[in-house]
This record gives structure tokens, sequence and C-alpha cells, in this order.
């Protein structure tokens, strides 16, 4: 399975011959230097670019392209290369092209085997005035080879990064590749042309970078006093941006961790049960995360006080800490600031342990360098002295994070029982006093987020309503976290129960008859988890079966989507069947590709890419290695999803500092019977809804 990663991240290589794949929005140079067991590179001889393409075991493009393939062999790099790091840099002096890499869509490189089978990818987000970026590195390790992922950008360019590697003459370098690349640019490849949302169906969406995703963090980029919530910042995940916040680490995405904006979703799309309204959404351009129902002009009342806190001590942490015009928009801004807050905290805390093991380095590395001092007192006297001063620091920078996790964790067992039902767990006990709502909330709670420096506190994972993307509950191995849950029928079981608690939720927070739900279940696989939905009657039809069932469910939304587009695009929209169920709309997907032939695949690729923008929300139960047999055809619809996990799994990205988080899904506690109750009260307002 294709490990996704982020800044930091490493991977094993099981492969010796290997090509890198880069693909890129413009025209991109690609070099590469090879280091030994210190990372030390040993002047210009030891790097590989256009002007000297090919060393022992690595070759690179010789011109500037969008797309390159570096062919690399591990078996024949000399025994004294324990680093190959891959560089990415934009041409010099290219008219009319990008000075810098923040103006065009994050790069991404995918470590492939021979057979085109991606092994590792790699999505550079958070580029801004960078002109040269270290993308990658592969390293070996007691004599094994690893890919870690390294995303550090240089504002100098080539001649930056050449200089912070110590190679002499870095700017002489630069210039040879800059001259290399200039005498072949006649066989340079063009970058493509700008899509446009005629041209490119797939939504456009930014991506905050968690990546965001996702990333593509799930809340945005905004501060938390924000007026009408959180926004996406630089380029989550295709991934969508996804933290969007969140931002999946396949592409911001963070992560990349869109909101619950972008990695996770967004404020995008429909704003009302009235079709045209839903329709008036566009398909491409950035998208408004601005809440559609909080529209202002002035700003919202300031938070409530605090109560005073005792001499020495800090605040009293208070539920609804936030700006915001209701409890549930203060509410929602409050979580999102914990989830930056814990993001930075333990982010100042691994650059400063980081800090502590380069300087332990460093000083043990001097010690050793003498042959004066490597034996003896004074060196035994040195390496304990440097030691000390790195458990000195780690030790302080642990006390820093703990007190900020402990006013984190205290504010969050104050938040967690003022949730409301959207927000909540599915064991809070505002469940049990669980009402069909008027309005529709601001958001919705996926799960839980946390990390390994701080397991125990978990922020909610929130999604912008009304929806803008869909999501992909995963049936699959979901990577090194799923322990005990490697079998196959347990996963995809615990997947559908999952995607079952996640339709009842949204379900629950829509006013009656403003959220339609079906499910196309071809083998009937899914009945047993699917129980609570049929017996409570909140499905809009049985789960369909068989190929005929997949193709009538299909053909009936796509039939609604075409409907519902050419009405708004011709001014027509009051011409609209009167039958016509203008509600949110979900299609829940178990065991694809079963049943499913091509006509099916290619509606259902149409329903991703033009539904949302009229209230049609996809939610596929299914394992991409199950899908594979479509090829790239399906790619982009697993992108622009946002991916869930049934078990614990750190696939998402926040945009800020790009970490890995563990997130959680919110499931409902075994013998509860919270979730019946609420479908039930959910299918008694639909059915006096109708009358």
């Amino acid at each position: 399975m294709t490990a996704e990663l982020v800044r930091g991240q490493n991977h094993p290589l099981s492969q010796a011959r290997l090509e890198i794949r880069v693909s890129a929005a413009t025209p991109v140079v690609a070099a590469a230097t090879l280091g030994d067991e210190n990372g030390k590179v040993h002047g210009a001889e030891g790097v590989v670019h256009p002007g000297a393409p090919t060393l022992p075991g690595l070759e690179v493009s010789r011109q500037a392209a969008a797309a390159h393939r570096l062919a690399v062999d591990l078996d024949a790099m000399p025994d004294t290369v324990h680093r190959v790091t891959v560089l990415l840099a934009l041409p010099a002096g290219t008219p009319g092209g990008p000075v810098r890499f923040g103006a065009v869509a994050a790069p991404s490189v995918a470590v492939t085997g021979l057979d085109g089978e991606e092994i590792a990818t790699f999505t550079l987000t958070g580029l801004e005035a960078e002109t040269a970026v270290v993308a990658l590195e592969l390293y070996r390790r007691q004599g094994a080879w690893k890919v870690r992922a390294v995303g550090q950008g240089y504002a100098g360019g080539l001649a930056a990064l050449f200089a912070d590697q110590s190679l002499p003459e870095a700017h002489r370098l630069a210039a040879a590749v800059d001259e290399a690349v200039a005498r072949g640019a006649a066989r340079s490849i063009a970058a493509p042309p700008p899509r446009t949302a005629d041209s490119d169906r797939t939504r456009q969406t930014h991506a905050p970078a968690l990546g965001p995703d996702p990333s593509g963090s799930p809340y945005g980029t905004q501060s938390p006093q924000s007026t009408t919530g959180p926004t996406p910042g630089p380029a989550a995940d295709p991934a969508p941006a996804d933290p969007s916040g969140l931002t999946q680490r396949t592409a911001p995405t963070t992560g990349s961790i869109a909101g619950p904006t972008e990695s996770t979703g967004s404020t995008a799309g429909p704003t009302s049960a009235s079709t045209a309204g839903s329709a008036g959404t566009t398909t491409g351009g950035p998208i408004d995360y601005h809440h559609p129902r909080r529209r202002t002009t002035a700003p919202p009342p300031p938070p409530p006080a605090a109560p005073p806190a005792a001499p020495g001590q800090p605040a009293r942490p208070v539920a609804g800490d936030a700006t915001g015009w209701t409890m549930d928009e203060r509410l929602y801004n409050q979580v999102w600031g914990m989830f930056e807050d814990l993001a930075r905290t333990t982010a100042a805390f691994r650059s400063a342990v980081d800090f502590a093991d380069s300087r332990m380095e460093k000083e043990l590395e001097q010690v050793l360098s003498d042959p004066r001092s490597r034996i003896g007192g004074q060196a035994d006297a040195a390496r304990e002295a440097a030691r000390a001063k790195h458990a000195q620091l780690v030790d302080q920078a642990r006390q820093a994070l703990d007190r900020d996790v402990a006013q984190l964790t205290a504010e969050a067992a104050v938040v967690e029982p003022a949730l409301p039902p959207a927000y909540a767990r599915w064991d809070n006990p505002v469940w049990h006093g669980y009402r069909v709502p008027m309005e529709l909330p601001m958001a919705l709670r996926l799960g839980d987020l946390h990390l390994s420096e701080c397991a125990q506190l978990r922020i909610p994972m929130l999604v912008r309503l009304p929806l803008e993307r869909g999501l992909w509950i995963d049936s699959g191995r979901t990577g090194a976290l799923d322990g005990p849950f490697a079998g196959a029928h347990d996963t995809r079981r615990m997947a559908m129960e999952s995607a079952v608690a996640h339709v009842a939720r949204l379900l629950a927070v829509h006013p009656a008859g403003e959220f339609t739900v079906y499910v196309i279940d071809p083998a009937g696989s899914g009945a047993q988890a699917l129980a609570p939905l049929v017996q409570t009657g909140v499905l809009a039809a049985p789960p369909a079966l068989g190929a005929a069932g997949v193709a009538e469910v299909l053909a009936k939304l796509t039939q609604r989507v075409d409907l519902v587009q050419m009405a708004v695009r011709g001014g027509a929209a009051d011409a609209l069947p009167p039958d016509l169920d203008t509600a949110q709309h979900l299609l829940v997907v178990n065991d694809f590709p079963h049943g499913f032939d091509d006509r099916a695949v290619t509606q259902l690729r149409y329903l991703a890419d033009e539904g949302p923008s009229v209230g049609v929300h996809l939610m596929m139960v299914a394992d991409r290695e199950d899908a594979a047999a479509y090829g790239p055809l399906l790619d982009p619809l697993w992108r622009s999803l946002l991916r869930l996990t049934p078990v614990p799994d750190d696939h998402l990205a926040d945009p800020w500092v790009g970490h890995a988080w563990t997130y959680e899904p919110s499931l409902v506690p075994p013998g509860s019977q919270v979730l019946q109750q609420v479908l039930t009260q959910v299918a008694a307002a639909r059915r006096a809804w109708r009358r």
C-alpha cells in the first residue's frame, strides 16, 4: 500500500531499482546530490544535474519539465554513498514563468518500483517565496535504504541550497545548472495551460497547507476570532486542503486536515433546501468558506469573560471562550483554536528536541575529530557534558509542552460536555435530549485527532456544513496503526459501521426533509451494519442490490444533477419538475467496485465532479486496492474525497506545521441504544414533514 508521507516522515524501501516521479504545474529542474554517511557532499562531482545527468546508480533529466522520472539503482551506488538528496528548482530566466513555488500548485514526488507501483508519495505544500527545494532523500541506515520526506525550501534558489550543503563555489555550480537548462530549453516541456471551469469538471478547491489534504487540518487558517469562520490557507491536499484544515497526506491537503473546512470539508456548496440556491455554487475558482447563514457586516459580540484566576495560576477555561454570534459558532472557533494551539506547541517541542539532538551530535563530533582529545578523561568529561546539556534542553522543552497540554486538557474537559449534538461524541449525554433541529448547524464532528506526544488529549475533528467534499471510508489496510484489526473481514465490517455512524449523524443534524440518503450495496454484504438505517426507515429507498440496482440509483442521481444544472444555467429554476427532491443528497457506496461496469464507474465520477455544486455528495466505503483494476481513472475520485479510516490512523496533517495527526472515528459505544433512538426521531420527523 502506498505510504503518503508528510515532512520528516520516513518509509522503508524494499526494492533497489526505483523511479522517482516528479509532477508539477510548471517546468522545474530536477537534480540530486550524493552524500556520505554524515550527509556531506564531496564537491561538484557528487551532484547530478542537467549538465551532468548521470552518476553511478542515478540519472536525471537534461531539461526542465513539468514531469520527471529519475532512475535510481541503489545497488549500483558506491559504498561511500549513504544519502541521495532529490532537489527541485524553478528554471532561472524563464519568460513569463513563475518566480516562486508559492505562485503555482504544490509539486509532488512519488517513489515507485519499475512496474510503476507507488511505494511512497509526498506533496510539497506550504512553499511560498522559495525557488528551490529539497524534496526528499533516500538514505542508508544499518544496511537498509529508506526514503524521507523533506520539503525544505530556499528563497535564494539553487545557489543557497548548494551553499547550505557546504558545496564549494555554490553560485558557480548553480549557474552551470541554469546554463545547461538554457541549452536544452528548445526541448523543454511546456506547462499545461490553466484549467477553467468549462474545460475541467473536477472541482477546483484551495487547500490550506497542513496539508492540509491532505493533507489536506480540518480547520482553515484564520484565527479563532474570525467572524465568519476559518478560511483555507495556502494549499492542502488536494488533499485536500485540506486541513482544509486537515489535509490528506496524498495531496494537500493539509493532510491536508481542509476544515474541518477543506481537508475534512468546507463551507462551500448548497446553502438551503432550495434547488436553485443549492446549485448556485460554482465548480471552479476559490471556494467561499464563509458560513452561508452567518452573513454579517458588524463584528460579533466579544466572548464571555473568564472567571478571575488565582494569583500565579493560569486562567480557568470557559466553554465558548471565542468570538462568534452564537454559542455554536463560539464553540466551533474555540475547538479550532485548541487544534492550532496543540499543533504549534507540539511543533515547538519537536523543534527544541531536534535542536538538542543536533547540538549534542555537533559537540560529540568535535570531541571525536581531535585525536588529542578523543580518549582519556577530557573526552569522557566532554561527552558527559554534551549529554547533560542535551537532557537539560529536552527536559525544558518537555516541561513547556506539559504545561501547555495541561491547560488544553483542562479546556477540553470544560468544552466537551458543552458541545451540541452535531459536535458531540456519541457517548455525550446531550444525545439523550436530542430533538430534530430546525436549522442546519455550523459544522459536524467526524471523529477525534491526537498527537503521539500527548495521546490523552483529543481534539474534535469538525467539518463545515453544508458539505463540499465527500468521504472515502477506507475498508482496506490503513497502515501501521491497524494493530489487531488486520483481518480483511473485520476491517470491512468496521468500515461499514463507521459509515453508518457518519450517515446517522448527518441525518440527525439536518432539519427534517433537508437530507436524503441512498445506499448502494450490490452484494448485500453491509446488510447487518445498515440495519439501523433500514429498520427505522430513514433511507430514501431500500439499499440497491446487484448491477441493476446500481444502474437505477446512479441514473436517478445523474438525472437530478443534469436537471438542476440545466435549470440554473438557463435561468429557469422555476421550471424544475414539482416532484424533484430539493434536499441535500448523500449516496453511500459499499463494496466498490462490485456490481459496477464501465458506465457505472463513469457516472460515479460524474457525480463526484458535478454533484457537490448541486447538493449531491458521495460516501465511498471501499478499499483502494480493490479499485486498482480501473487504473488512473479513479485516482481523481480518491483524491477529491476526504479519506477516513475505521481504526486509528495517522494519515491527516495540519495546515501550519504538517504534523501527522492520528484520526479516530466517532463510533457509537457498544450496547448503546442512542443511535436507534436518534434515528427513530429522525424518521418520525420525516413522516410528519411529508404530510
